[in-house]
């Protein structure tokens, strides 16, 4: 039975590799950091107040992320904190950019069996940031094309088909965000396959549903059977 599945796009960050962890680390040293200034979990409502605040000046990322640490910081502090902590907090900002790039299981050989397909990524973030991820991956030669966007909405990923000259209903979405992967590309007619992980930034938190363009899997390894399932619907 011919495919009627042309492109096939990833979500890179906790889909392809593991990243929210090491930002959940860090928080924690940062917190640990404040301590004087505060019980983790004040410290976690300020920087989490202090992103959101930020979120449309600064993006997605390490990068912003830093910045809203050093932000929150001096106002919990009263700017009472010091240049040692500034440094301290810098660094654990750069460690987030130099973070092992660890491939989730089953990646390489999920990707190898689509080869059949058009792979792409589609990512969100700092653009040098993800761009570098991606090339330490190794993952860059097995995709066609990779979109790296400020957000995801429906007309961002609308906007993405049509510079493929791609339809909807010819383009399934991996990921492991139903707010950013999955819920838009529902809405502008695609596909999508859900691939929970183990923690989800609390932006990215929506309520589960269903819905009969997407199956929910355990792991991108299942990403084939999950393709074959809609085939077998058309």
């Amino acid at each position: 039975m011919e495919s009627n599945i042309e492109v096939i796009a990833f979500d890179a960050d906790d889909t392809l590799w593991s990243n929210e962890p090491f930002f959940k680390e860090i928080e924690r040293k940062f917190e640990a950091l404040l301590g004087s200034y505060g019980t983790p979990e004040s410290i976690s409502a300020e920087l989490y107040k202090t992103e959101m605040q930020n979120l449309e000046r600064y993006g997605y990322g390490a990068k912003g992320f830093t910045l809203s640490m050093i932000e929150t910081a001096i106002r919990v502090s009263h700017a009472q904190v010091t240049t040692k902590s500034i440094e301290e907090i810098l660094s654990l900002g750069k460690s987030l950019l130099d973070m092992p790039i660890k491939l989730l299981p089953g990646v390489e050989q999920t990707l190898q069996a689509l080869r059949a397909y058009r792979l792409i990524v589609v990512t969100k973030g700092d653009l040098t940031d993800q761009e570098r991820k991606l090339q330490r991956s190794g993952l860059e030669p097995c995709f066609a094309h990779i979109e790296i966007l400020s957000e995801k909405t429906g007309d961002d990923y609308r906007a993405l088909l049509d510079t493929l000259g791609v339809a909807p209903e010819r383009f399934v979405m991996v990921g492991n965000s139903l707010k950013s992967d999955i819920q838009p590309v529902l809405s502008i007619g695609g596909s999508a396959i859900y691939v929970p992980f183990e923690v989800m930034w609390k932006h990215e938190e929506v309520e589960e549903f269903s819905h009969p363009r997407m199956r929910t899997i355990d792991s991108i390894a299942d990403v084939p059977s999950a393709l074959r399932s809609f085939e077998a619907k058309k």
